[in-house]
């Protein structure tokens, strides 16, 4: 906390950015660009091939803004630059977040993708902005509890061979939930599902969600029965006509929301790691 928030001057906290991006929060997002971005592309080239930094902004005239590439061709990279800021700061919330990935998605080298990641990261959390990046996407988020859930349990499924099917199923729910122009949640909520019933039968060989959580204490996975019944009807809840989610939409169906999806990716990560903790300690899971 600083002098001018101790004193009262200015607010501690402020309310979580969703739908929006302040001025702060524009301005930390543009710094991370600029010098972890802009500024490492060199910019020499030759006769025989083009710098880094232009080959970056053909595909970002190309790709990102889909205008005519030959507009930057005369121009040096300060200059273009320059341009690049203006367009960010005119643009929407939402197109800022767009040109984050963008930039994210240009990275191929594992260090330059986690310092990026890290940096962005650090940033949303100071400016209490409702996303932050995990695999290589902007999501939406409730809380950094949430966010570390997901985390741990994308970590954990791609560490485990036994596990990559699982890692498939979270990786989609998570692409169909964080998407901006056109989220899913209806099939995000159905690939949770998936990923928790991958993790399932990978421990006991059984296929069937249900059947498999019945028969965890035969292989050595002791669950408490409330906490197995508990996920026994969410399991339910996605069977349901009116959810229209792993069987046909009936006359009753509700349209699934963000927070029902946001809800599932969050338990089922929980309840993954809960069942590969579980596992560990009975030695069923293999690598």
């Amino acid at each position: 906390m600083n002098f001018s928030q101790r004193i009262g001057v200015t607010e501690i906290s402020k309310p979580m950015q969703v739908e929006s991006i302040d001025e702060d929060l524009s301005n930390g997002l543009w710094n991370v660009i600029k010098i972890q971005i802009l500024d490492r592309k060199g910019e020499y080239k030759n006769h025989y091939k083009i710098s880094e930094f232009d080959e970056f902004a053909r595909n970002l005239w190309h790709e990102f803004y889909k205008k005519p590439v030959d507009e930057i061709e005369y121009f040096e990279p300060y200059d273009i630059k320059g341009k690049i800021k203006k367009i960010y700061f005119a643009s929407e919330w939402f197109e800022k977040y767009d040109f984050v990935e963008f930039c994210l998605n240009t990275l191929f080298e594992k260090t330059e993708i986690f310092l990026f990641s890290r940096e962005i990261n650090k940033v949303l959390e100071k400016e209490y902005a409702g996303y932050r990046i995990v695999k290589d996407e902007l999501i939406r988020i409730s809380n950094d509890l949430e966010l570390t859930s997901i985390q741990e349990t994308m970590k954990l499924t791609k560490d485990y061979t036994s596990l990559n099917g699982a890692n498939i199923h979270l990786t989609k729910a998570l692409s169909l939930l964080s998407d901006r122009n056109k989220p899913d949640y209806r099939n995000s909520i159905k690939e949770s599902i998936s990923a928790v019933e991958a993790t399932c039968k990978s421990l006991t060989g059984i296929s069937t969600l249900g059947k498999a959580l019945s028969k965890m204490n035969k292989y050595g996975i002791h669950i408490n029965s409330q906490l197995k019944s508990g996920f026994e009807k969410i399991y339910a809840y996605s069977n349901q006509g009116e959810t229209g989610i792993r069987h046909g939409i009936d006359t009753d169906y509700i349209e699934s929301e963000f927070s029902d999806a946001q809800f599932m990716l969050v338990s089922c990560s929980a309840f993954i790691n809960y069942l590969v903790l579980k596992s560990k300690k009975s030695e069923e899971l293999k690598t």
